[in-house]
């Protein structure tokens, strides 16, 4: 069996530098250290930090002292208030993207637009983003949700930095034509569109997809729905063992991807197990 494994699988640069900064603050910092929410979305990881000390918290409140680390995914404006109130050592390891995002919709509640932000509601990146247009922003992941939204004339458009770009594509040419006057920041990440582009080709030149990463993890499922539109055989799992009971009869060529929270040392088993088929 041919196992081919995409050129971009697995951390892309904002979770390398998150991790890196945390298993840094881990191993330096003294005295009680936190995260607000998981640092990335890879229960493994996260699981791998916690053993090393760390506390994941939900709310800052629940943090007394000691160090706090930000999320990949950002925090909102009113955690890093309560922070420097708390006096809290911060390690801020929100992606440079995100920060990006936080940036334009600032610049867009400044300039009094109607702030829209293309991604689902619920992922704490997109809550973050939201949190600085002091609450006049709206999320909308899907062309049914634009229809319940009541738009001015003037809006203002960014992006969760996961979401595909077809979808904001296609939310935004809707705008467009609703309102006089839009500003659209295209804030996808360039490694979220690459590994899309990548993994679409690759299952289709598959008989079989394997795509590896956290259930919890927003690109990982959407990686798991790109691939499962090319390829129907396109299994999600997080680790090698959920390998074991999957039937590749007939299978010849398989194509292996990851996502962009999934360290390299979870795609390894998972090569070497295919191959050993």
């Amino acid at each position: 069996m041919d196992v081919t494994v995409a050129k971009h699988a697995g951390f892309c640069f904002g979770v390398h530098r998150a991790i890196d900064m945390a298993f840094k603050a881990l191993e330096k910092t003294k005295g009680p250290i936190f995260s607000l929410g998981p640092i990335i979305h890879n229960p493994q990881v996260v699981q791998k930090m916690q053993d090393m000390g760390l506390k994941v918290v939900s709310d800052i409140r629940e943090i007394p002292e000691g160090t706090v680390i930000f999320r990949s995914h950002g925090v909102n404006a009113e955690e890093r208030e309560e922070a420097t109130k708390r006096r809290l050592l911060v390690v801020d390891a929100t992606c440079p993207f995100v920060e990006k995002a936080h940036e334009y919709v600032r610049i867009l509640d400044e300039q009094a637009y109607q702030i829209v932000v293309v991604g689902d509601p619920n992922h704490p990146e997109v809550l973050s983003i939201l949190s600085y247009t002091r609450g006049k922003g709206v999320a909308v992941p899907s062309i049914e949700i634009l229809d319940t939204v009541k738009l001015s004339q003037r809006v203002g458009i960014v992006s969760q930095t996961t979401q595909s770009f077809k979808t904001f594509q296609t939310i935004t040419t809707e705008i467009i034509r609703r309102s006089r006057e839009v500003l659209i920041f295209n804030t996808i990440c360039d490694a979220t569109k690459i590994r899309q582009e990548e993994s679409i080709r690759l299952a289709g030149q598959s008989d079989c997809m394997i795509v590896i990463g956290g259930r919890n993890s927003a690109n990982t499922r959407r990686l798991t729905e790109l691939c499962s539109q090319v390829q129907p055989c396109t299994y999600h799992i997080e680790t090698v063992d959920e390998l074991k009971d999957k039937s590749f009869d007939g299978v010849k060529k398989v194509g292996v991807t990851a996502g962009a929270s999934t360290p390299q040392w979870l795609i390894d088993p998972v090569v070497d197990y295919l191959k050993s088929l």
